[in-house]
């Protein structure tokens, strides 16, 4: 695997304070990655401090976009980056250091036997810190909701942690994606899970952030709601 390429693929809006404690540990564990950051314009500064980080590290990308378009759409433009630079493992991950990167090498040692590695915070050995009882119930319900519509054997579909081997995201049809927050990562698994892939989940600590704001919003929630049972009668 040491001659497979891999990149980490994190969009950003104010995440200023993250980003260099994220990349530092990111190449703490897995130094031969490369990591694309998809910057929305953040009016914080994140864009000029990856910029900073980049003068002295080659492995670091940056991708400008003119306003806040959205995660779903972040992640189709870093999949179809890192398609075009020929990238064998490419990963979704958050800027805040919820997903935390000590995990990276677990992510890749299940990618060796499976062509998609989901970060579980619900089977055994995962979990959550610092939430409160509605952030616990909003996440584990998205995923209980997902699995009933959708037949999914699953524990965690919510969940933006991901490894995809390269030949996934070029079956799956980016153009067609419009689900944004939670209902991307549904739809992204559920179209892996129809086309016959072998998915993984290991377990993860999911902390919650420490800087910034979390993204999470009403219109994120009511998406998931009505397009998680879209996708099964299109099915």
């Amino acid at each position: 695997m040491s001659s497979q390429k891999s990149v980490i693929i994190i969009p950003t809006y104010n995440e200023k304070d993250n980003v260099p404690q994220l990349t530092s540990q990111i190449f703490h564990f897995i130094p031969q990655t490369d990591i694309l950051f998809i910057d929305d314009n953040s009016p914080d500064g994140t864009r000029q401090k990856i910029k900073e980080l980049q003068k002295n590290n080659p492995h670091l990308y940056l991708l400008e976009r003119p306003q806040k378009m959205g995660l779903g759409s972040a992640y189709i433009t870093g999949f179809k980056w890192a398609l075009e630079h020929h990238y064998d493992f490419i990963f979704e991950m958050d800027a805040d250091l919820s997903h935390q990167p000590k995990y990276l090498p677990k992510f890749l040692e299940a990618a060796k036997t499976h062509d998609l590695v989901l970060g579980s915070r619900y089977i055994p050995g995962g979990g959550v810190e610092n939430w409160n009882l509605f952030r616990r119930l909003l996440s584990r319900g998205g995923s209980l909701y997902s699995r009933f519509w959708l037949r999914l054997p699953y524990k965690d579909l919510t969940g933006g942690f991901k490894c995809f081997r390269s030949q996934v995201l070029k079956s799956l049809n980016l153009d067609s994606v419009r689900a944004e927050g939670y209902c991307f990562q549904v739809e992204l698994t559920f179209r892996a899970h129809q086309k016959g892939f072998k998915i993984a989940e290991v377990p993860i600590i999911f902390p919650e952030r420490t800087h910034g704001k979390s993204k999470i919003s009403r219109k994120i929630v009511l998406e998931a709601l009505w397009k998680v049972p879209l996708l099964y009668f299109r099915s």
